[in-house]
Protein backbone atom coordinates (compact mmCIF):
# COMPACT_ATOMS: atom_id res chain seq x y z
CA UNK A 1 0.00 0.00 0.00
CA UNK A 2 3.00 2.45 1.10
CA UNK A 3 4.66 1.81 -2.40
CA UNK A 4 1.24 2.78 -4.22
CA UNK A 5 0.85 5.81 -2.50
CA UNK A 6 4.66 6.94 -3.44
CA UNK A 7 3.97 6.08 -6.76
CA UNK A 8 0.36 8.01 -7.13
CA UNK A 9 2.33 11.08 -5.95
CA UNK A 10 4.31 11.02 -8.85
CA UNK A 11 1.47 9.75 -11.45
CA UNK A 12 -0.01 12.35 -13.68
CA UNK A 13 -3.01 14.61 -12.02
CA UNK A 14 -5.86 12.64 -13.99
CA UNK A 15 -4.50 9.08 -13.00
CA UNK A 16 -4.63 10.31 -9.32
CA UNK A 17 -8.46 11.43 -9.85
CA UNK A 18 -9.48 7.80 -11.65
CA UNK A 19 -7.22 5.67 -8.71
CA UNK A 20 -9.19 7.54 -6.26
CA UNK A 21 -12.60 6.85 -7.85
CA UNK A 22 -11.77 3.14 -8.25
CA UNK A 23 -11.32 3.42 -4.19
CA UNK A 24 -14.84 5.74 -3.45
CA UNK A 25 -16.80 4.07 -5.58
CA UNK A 26 -18.61 0.79 -3.93
CA UNK A 27 -17.82 -2.76 -5.74
CA UNK A 28 -21.24 -3.87 -5.79
CA UNK A 29 -23.75 -1.14 -4.81
CA UNK A 30 -26.59 -3.83 -4.87
CA UNK A 31 -24.69 -5.67 -2.18
CA UNK A 32 -24.54 -2.20 -0.16
CA UNK A 33 -28.33 -2.04 -0.42
CA UNK A 34 -29.16 -5.79 0.12
CA UNK A 35 -26.85 -5.45 3.79
CA UNK A 36 -28.88 -1.99 4.29
CA UNK A 37 -32.22 -3.27 3.62
CA UNK A 38 -31.97 -6.27 5.24
CA UNK A 39 -30.40 -4.61 8.41
CA UNK A 40 -32.93 -2.28 8.50
CA UNK A 41 -35.30 -4.75 8.79
CA UNK A 42 -34.18 -6.64 11.59
CA UNK A 43 -33.50 -3.52 13.46
CA UNK A 44 -37.69 -1.84 12.78
CA UNK A 45 -37.90 -5.58 14.08
CA UNK A 46 -35.95 -5.14 17.10
CA UNK A 47 -37.37 -1.78 17.72
CA UNK A 48 -40.49 -3.21 17.75
CA UNK A 49 -39.92 -5.84 20.19
CA UNK A 50 -38.32 -2.72 22.58
CA UNK A 51 -41.73 -0.65 22.30
CA UNK A 52 -44.01 -4.05 22.65
CA UNK A 53 -45.39 -3.18 19.62
CA UNK A 54 -46.83 -6.50 18.40
CA UNK A 55 -47.98 -5.18 15.12
CA UNK A 56 -44.54 -3.60 13.81
CA UNK A 57 -42.81 -6.85 14.36
CA UNK A 58 -45.74 -8.30 12.98
CA UNK A 59 -44.83 -6.46 9.70
CA UNK A 60 -41.50 -7.71 9.14
CA UNK A 61 -42.07 -11.49 9.02
CA UNK A 62 -42.49 -13.98 6.67
CA UNK A 63 -45.89 -15.78 5.29
CA UNK A 64 -43.79 -18.59 6.54
CA UNK A 65 -43.79 -17.07 10.42
CA UNK A 66 -47.75 -15.87 9.82
CA UNK A 67 -49.00 -18.85 8.84
CA UNK A 68 -46.90 -20.60 11.82
CA UNK A 69 -48.00 -18.81 14.53
CA UNK A 70 -51.56 -17.19 13.26
CA UNK A 71 -51.40 -13.91 15.05
CA UNK A 72 -49.49 -11.29 16.30
CA UNK A 73 -49.49 -11.12 20.11
CA UNK A 74 -48.84 -15.63 19.74
CA UNK A 75 -45.67 -14.49 17.54
CA UNK A 76 -44.76 -11.63 20.01
CA UNK A 77 -45.56 -13.92 23.53
CA UNK A 78 -43.18 -16.87 21.58
CA UNK A 79 -40.36 -14.17 21.20
CA UNK A 80 -40.66 -13.05 24.89
CA UNK A 81 -40.31 -16.68 25.99
CA UNK A 82 -38.38 -18.15 23.38
CA UNK A 83 -35.91 -15.38 22.12
CA UNK A 84 -35.64 -13.00 25.02
CA UNK A 85 -31.70 -11.56 23.82
CA UNK A 86 -33.71 -10.83 20.61
CA UNK A 87 -37.26 -9.09 22.98
CA UNK A 88 -34.84 -7.21 24.67
CA UNK A 89 -31.29 -6.76 22.92
CA UNK A 90 -29.11 -4.11 24.61
CA UNK A 91 -26.70 -4.30 22.09
CA UNK A 92 -26.98 -5.22 18.22
CA UNK A 93 -23.98 -5.73 16.21
CA UNK A 94 -24.41 -6.76 12.22
CA UNK A 95 -21.31 -9.32 11.74
CA UNK A 96 -21.82 -10.75 8.26
CA UNK A 97 -24.36 -11.58 5.42
CA UNK A 98 -24.12 -14.93 3.53
CA UNK A 99 -26.25 -15.29 0.61
CA UNK A 100 -27.51 -18.86 0.08
CA UNK A 101 -29.57 -18.62 -3.64
CA UNK A 102 -33.68 -17.65 -2.20
CA UNK A 103 -32.42 -16.50 0.81
CA UNK A 104 -29.78 -14.46 2.70
CA UNK A 105 -28.61 -15.16 6.51
CA UNK A 106 -27.56 -12.29 8.23
CA UNK A 107 -25.42 -12.94 11.53
CA UNK A 108 -26.18 -10.38 14.25
CA UNK A 109 -24.31 -10.47 17.66
CA UNK A 110 -26.70 -9.41 20.51
CA UNK A 111 -26.38 -8.84 24.09
CA UNK A 112 -29.07 -9.75 26.17
CA UNK A 113 -31.40 -8.43 28.68
CA UNK A 114 -28.89 -10.65 31.19
CA UNK A 115 -25.55 -9.28 29.32
CA UNK A 116 -25.31 -12.66 27.82
CA UNK A 117 -23.71 -11.97 23.88
CA UNK A 118 -25.36 -14.14 21.39
CA UNK A 119 -24.84 -14.48 17.74
CA UNK A 120 -28.53 -15.00 15.92
CA UNK A 121 -28.50 -16.03 12.64
CA UNK A 122 -31.13 -14.42 10.79
CA UNK A 123 -32.76 -16.27 7.76
CA UNK A 124 -34.07 -13.63 5.28
CA UNK A 125 -36.36 -14.03 2.14
CA UNK A 126 -37.19 -11.29 -0.24
CA UNK A 127 -41.09 -10.92 -0.74
CA UNK A 128 -42.53 -8.35 -3.30
CA UNK A 129 -39.42 -6.79 -2.91
CA UNK A 130 -39.27 -6.40 0.71
CA UNK A 131 -36.87 -8.34 3.51
CA UNK A 132 -38.76 -10.49 5.38
CA UNK A 133 -37.48 -12.38 8.51
CA UNK A 134 -38.16 -16.14 8.00
CA UNK A 135 -36.46 -17.56 11.27
CA UNK A 136 -33.47 -16.79 13.60
CA UNK A 137 -31.47 -19.42 14.79
CA UNK A 138 -30.06 -18.49 18.50
CA UNK A 139 -26.27 -19.62 19.84
CA UNK A 140 -23.91 -18.14 22.81
CA UNK A 141 -21.35 -16.06 21.41
CA UNK A 142 -17.87 -17.56 20.93
CA UNK A 143 -16.22 -14.58 22.80
CA UNK A 144 -12.45 -15.78 21.79
CA UNK A 145 -9.49 -15.07 24.11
Amino acid sequence: MITFLIRARTAPPVLLVIAALVFLVPASPQADDTDSEIQGAILRQIEAFANDDDEAAWRVASEGIKQRFGSSEVFLAMVKQAYPAVHRASAIEFVRRVPHGDFEIQVVRLKGPEGKRWDAYYRMVLIDDQWKIGGVQMQPADLGI
